[in-house]
């Protein structure tokens, strides 16, 4: 495979890049980081090691095609969705999607419907969608071109729904699905998994798998417009690493579940380990707590050096995946376990208001035309840029739409409990762009 081609490099380099892998500008990585030069394959035409990389994914999954991305499952989701509507069709997509899913809306100019999926009042995040809020949305939109749903969530929520229109899945969180005993990998007409979320290959890499071949060309003429004309060896050789580690290391998969199922059984009298379907995510709430998950987050840094992936008010997220040591597995139960026992009960429980989510078709765009808002006296008019939660990148505010009072509150709530929020136009906390 590519990987094992590329330690055979010994060509002297009259080509790009131009650090010419001279080891004395100490660059990591640079030793395999090459153009296409003859014997690599090309991304944009793989014949070769590259179309076998996508074969080895497509076997893996499942998949009629599967195409490897370096731009991440961002660019995939562009492609995909540019893929399967035209512009100013009627598009159906889930509340909770990521940033790239609106992004993509916004540029075909579609007409959004919005579906929501279920939620978690206690902890403040979104759930799984429901089929029957599916159904009703095709019903209601009969001219639909397609629908878009987050599954698995980045909180580990999986949604198993069945669509009579195209169908398409951001499984950016799920690209470890179904092997070793995890839940089965979802399946839509085009799935999108970033390898580097939960498999060992580095960031930006991910994968497209295609299960309904009528948008194979399609997706393929879209991906040779958003991805990079100069795509990194670096990145596909992880790749190419991952692949053929995922297909010949089965048993690793299924010691790693068994770990983090462990994890999950961890004796806690106050924290919780929720179940969101995922095992490999470890969402912890501290809603029963004095504590919020802000401060969770803290304590695990400081007393314990471990970094977790994101924290918003009454829960953490740490990601797992098979690359984690059972050391540091243990450390994280004895952490949690530690804290815990320090933990004193909640004052009074509180419950979380769902983030907006206009009940009407609407299409997603700027006014060149910008006014400077007080996010205090925001309500009421039209939001002028996206604002969101980083990570995991979800809109709360999505422009075009009407700013309520409760979006305001809840976006200033947000900001008070040191949740990252973030604007297109990095004037929060105190402005919101509008028109």
């Amino acid at each position: 495979m590519l990987h094992k081609k590329l330690k055979e490099l010994n060509r002297i380099p009259f080509h790009m890049p131009g650090h010419k892998r001279n080891e004395k500008f100490n660059i990591a990585a640079s030793e395999i980081d090459i153009t296409e030069t003859e014997g690599f394959d090309n991304l944009h035409n793989p014949s070769g090691l590259i179309s076998d990389i996508e074969k080895g994914f497509a076997e893996i999954y499942g998949a009629e095609k599967s195409f490897l991305l370096v731009n991440g499952s961002t660019v995939g989701i562009l492609a995909a969705i540019h893929a399967v509507c035209n512009r100013g069709n009627t598009i159906i997509i889930a509340r909770n999607c990521h940033k790239s899913v609106y992004n993509a809306c916004l540029l075909l100019e579609l007409n959004v419907v919005y579906i929501e999926p279920e939620f978690d009042r206690v902890n403040g995040f979104y759930k799984r969608v429901n089929q029957q809020a599916v159904d009703g949305a095709v019903k209601a939109n009969p001219k639909a071109a397609a629908i878009v749903i987050t599954s698995p969530t980045y909180e580990g929520c999986i949604s198993r729904i069945t669509a009579e229109i195209p169908l398409i899945i951001d499984a950016a969180h799920g690209a470890h699905l179904g092997l070793g005993g995890f839940p089965e990998y979802p399946k839509g007409d085009i799935v999108i998994s970033s390898l580097h979320k939960t498999l060992p290959a580095l960031t930006q890499t991910a994968i497209a798998n295609i299960y309904n071949p009528k948008y194979t060309k399609k997706f393929r003429r879209y991906i040779d417009i958003f991805e990079t004309s100069s795509p990194s060896y670096v990145l596909m050789n992880s790749a190419s690493v991952c692949c053929e580690y995922v297909r010949n290391n089965s048993e690793d998969f299924a010691d790693y579940r068994k770990a983090v199922e462990k994890l999950h059984g961890a004796e806690l009298k106050k924290l919780i380990i929720l179940d969101t379907d995922d095992a490999g995510k470890i969402v912890v709430s501290t809603a029963n707590t004095q504590i919020s998950g802000i401060e969770l987050a803290q304590a695990l840094r400081n007393k314990y050096n471990i970094e977790p992936e994101a924290a918003s008010i009454n829960y953490v997220i740490l990601m797992t995946s098979v690359a984690d040591t059972m050391e540091n597995l243990e450390l994280l139960q004895k952490a949690l376990i530690e804290i815990d026992a320090d933990c004193e009960d909640a004052a009074e429980g509180a419950f979380f208001e769902k983030p907006p989510c206009p009940d009407c078709t609407k299409a997603i765009n700027y006014n060149d035309k910008r006014e400077k808002t007080l996010l205090k006296e925001c309500a009421g008019k039209r939001a002028n840029e996206f604002v969101y939660a980083y990570p995991p990148d979800i809109p709360i505010l999505v422009p075009n739409e009407v700013i309520t009072r409760e979006a305001a509150d809840y976006i200033q709530k947000a900001l008070e409990s040191g949740v990252n929020m973030i604007s297109d136009s990095n004037l929060l906390p105190n402005y919101i762009l509008t028109k």
